[in-house]
């Protein structure tokens, strides 16, 4: 597995989603406090390809790469194996951003029509780029992809053509829930189905939790993200806990 590491200090690994490792282009001003590892999951380039992307293999692979005392975040698919992966490691602080843990809020009206919507992605026949703009619609993000596509985000369009559907995913949430460390769930306040899903983690995990307009489902690009994830990580290092503000970070509009 590709690992970039960049800047000092305590280590935050940064696990991407759907789409490819961007880089965390956002999150680099974090490096001057923090090492910043960035692992970029099987099947996404520069790693070879492969033909079924798994979560629960991609946790394992990332248990791989964490080391005791490390602060995790993950983003969207790469939140589910995060959270599968932090049940079972050492960890500082986990910090999840809308990850599309669909099944620990079935039943829910929007989260079930999420997954109608997501369905004929996996399997499909769509070319990379159709697949790639119908995708982006459904979650809530923009493609800022030129067409055609350039041979490096094709390849990324296909791994995540290739990724086992993420509403498959059991969430460990007995065990992370009686894990020692501080949670953090992050939501962008755009779609009622994450929302759902973001209100089951932080209830069921006792995390605190944020919710970020203005990005999206992109949520590492939400303004005020480093700033509260870095506030997050600060905590979580002095072991002070959080005050009811930070048990409740969100706009007076969000429920």
């Amino acid at each position: 597995m590709h690992v970039e590491t960049v800047g000092s200090g305590p280590r935050v690994v940064l696990v991407h989603g759907s789409g490819g490792n961007s880089g965390w282009p956002a999150q680099r001003p974090l490096a001057e406090r923090y090492t910043l590892v960035m692992p970029t999951r099987t099947g996404y380039p520069p790693n070879p390809p492969v033909a079924r992307i798994d979560f629960e293999r991609q946790a394992e692979e990332l248990l791989e790469v964490l080391e005791p005392g490390d602060n995790l975040v993950g983003h969207s698919y790469g939140g589910i194996v995060s959270l599968l992966a932090a049940a079972s490691a050492d960890l500082q602080s986990l910090a999840s951003l809308e990850p599309p843990a669909l099944g620990v809020a079935k039943g829910h009206p929007a989260v079930d029509s999420l997954v109608s919507e997501l369905k004929p992605l996996w399997p499909t026949d769509l070319e990379p780029e159709q697949f790639l703009r119908r995708f982006v619609k459904i979650v809530g993000s923009e493609v800022t992809a030129p067409s055609p596509l350039p041979p490096e985000v094709e390849a990324s369009v296909r791994a995540m053509m290739a990724e086992r559907s993420p509403w498959e995913a059991r969430i460990p949430l007995d065990e992370l829930a009686a894990a020692p460390f501080p949670k953090l769930v992050v939501s962008g306040a755009h779609n009622a189905a994450f929302d759902a899903v973001c209100d089951v983690l932080e209830a069921r995990l006792d995390a605190e939790r944020a919710v970020l307009p203005g990005a999206g489902h992109s949520i590492p690009r939400a303004p005020g993200f480093n700033e509260r994830l870095d506030e997050f990580l600060r905590r979580a290092r002095s072991g002070a806990p959080a005050d009811a503000r930070h048990r409740a970070d969100r706009p007076p509009s969000a429920a």
